[in-house]
């Protein structure tokens, strides 16, 4: 490979790693290792192997043909686009919710908000949606590719120094007394779910791989190789990999045994967070962690914000009669569907309100359940009907894929039998 060529590929990669290290990890991630130390590290990886080729499909897809998934599934029936399209819907201000009142914790603990106005206790909400909308019309794709690298590069840098002063102090001193709260009740069971729902991210999110591939050639005005583009994707989805196991260990080592329990709302989540961190590495790295931590969550934030409107605006073209071409429909496609997104789930937020915990692990679970329709989607599409033959996947990715479907298909019945028939 020309390493000139894959350094202008890279940026789709880097920008759903960007994405998947948010709540998933800093938050999901620390959950499982502080409530259950260990218990769930082998269904963390397993989950990221699972979950790979569906979206590494995406990447795929988009190299391979310069369309989205989203076009691909409209070759699929028209059905297909529309069970995506209610799908999207359907969880896209539950997720957004979440991201963004998790990064409203990170910010308040960064700069006091709630000191500026304290009868307003949704204002960092409020100021973190405005950015991300700010940033998204102002800058476009140029601007949000150049500022996830640099979230991305101060995010990696950041946990892999908490991760490795946590180990080497060891494993904070256990209560006497101390029983680890199982996982094989239905309490368990059911966080074991909402876990996998977005470990390393929902899966539904493939398509925004897609939409991101096609917006990186446009912009770049450079068609990659398949293998340049893939590297690009490789390279983000086994770091957010990685990193999800290194935030389970930290939760395990700094929490798990030792009688603490992390806050549900969102701001005293991300206090107790950075103290635990600040705790472990020294008083005097609180503002590293404090911005590292913010830093982490804000690209989240602008990664879901685009690729949600970004999906809408491609979906909502597909799905019409009379399919908008000019730039400027487009425009206004993605800006209505960025207005309603950020309206729709503030309104989720004020809904729950108080219900930090419950409101993550709601969309956690739409997620999950959604993940086995993609799965078949995504993997129908790189065979040899769509793609040209040496682009589709090698016989090892294909038997992943199908152990994936059982497998998603098999939690998710479980799921519906714990909650609905049980």
């Amino acid at each position: 490979m020309n390493w000139n060529k894959v350094i202008k590929a890279l940026g789709p990669g880097i920008l759903f790693a960007s994405t998947a290290i948010g709540v998933s990890h800093l938050v999901q991630s620390t959950r499982a290792g502080a409530n259950h130390g260990f218990a769930l590290l082998f269904m963390v990886v397993i989950i990221n192997i699972i979950k790979f080729p569906f979206f590494e499909y995406g990447a795929r897809y988009a190299n391979a043909t310069g369309e989205t998934l989203i076009d691909g599934y409209k070759k699929l029936g028209k059905f297909a686009l529309w069970i995506y399209f209610i799908a999207t819907v359907s969880s896209m201000f539950f997720v957004v919710a979440a991201v963004g009142l998790v990064t409203a914790g990170f910010m308040d603990n960064l700069f006091g908000l709630s000191a500026v106005w304290p009868t307003f206790e949704l204002f960092p909400v409020i100021l973190v949606f405005l950015v991300c909308f700010g940033i998204l019309i102002f800058g476009k794709f140029n601007a949000l590719d150049s500022i996830i690298k640099i979230i991305g590069i101060l995010l990696f840098v950041s946990t892999i120094i908490v991760f490795i002063i946590t180990l080497i102090n060891g494993p904070a001193e256990q209560t006497e007394g101390f029983i680890a709260t199982t996982i094989y009740d239905d309490t368990g069971i059911l966080f074991l779910i909402a876990l996998m729902g977005w470990m390393p991210t929902a899966l539904d999110l493939s398509t925004w791989i897609s939409l991101w591939t096609v917006e990186k050639m446009k912009y770049m005005k450079y068609r990659p190789t398949l293998k340049e583009t893939l590297f690009d994707f490789n390279l983000g989805y086994w770091i957010s990999a990685f990193l999800a196991i290194c935030f389970l260990i930290i939760g395990a080592y700094l929490v798990f045994g030792t009688g603490k329990t992390l806050p549900k709302d969102s701001v005293g989540f991300a206090d107790a967070i950075i103290k635990l961190y600040t705790q472990t590495i020294g008083n005097w790295s609180y503002l590293i962690i404090a911005i590292s931590s913010f830093s982490i969550m804000l690209g989240t934030s602008l990664g879901v914000f685009d690729g949600y409107s970004r999906a809408l605006q491609r979906t909502v073209k597909l799905l019409s009669p009379s399919s908008p071409t000019k730039k400027y429909n487009s425009r206004r496609i993605y800006l209505v569907s960025l207005s309603i997104l950020a309206i729709g789930s503030f309104l989720i937020i004020t809904f729950f309100r108080g219900e930090f915990k419950k409101l993550i692990d709601l969309a956690t679970t739409i997620s999950f359940l959604i993940a086995p329709f993609v799965a078949v989607a995504n993997f129908k599409l790189v065979s040899k009907k769509y793609i040209h033959k040496d682009a589709t996947p090698k016989l090892f990715m294909r038997l992943i894929s199908y152990l994936g479907i059982l497998f998603l298909t098999g939690f998710a019945l479980f799921y519906l039998y714990i909650k609905f028939l049980k």
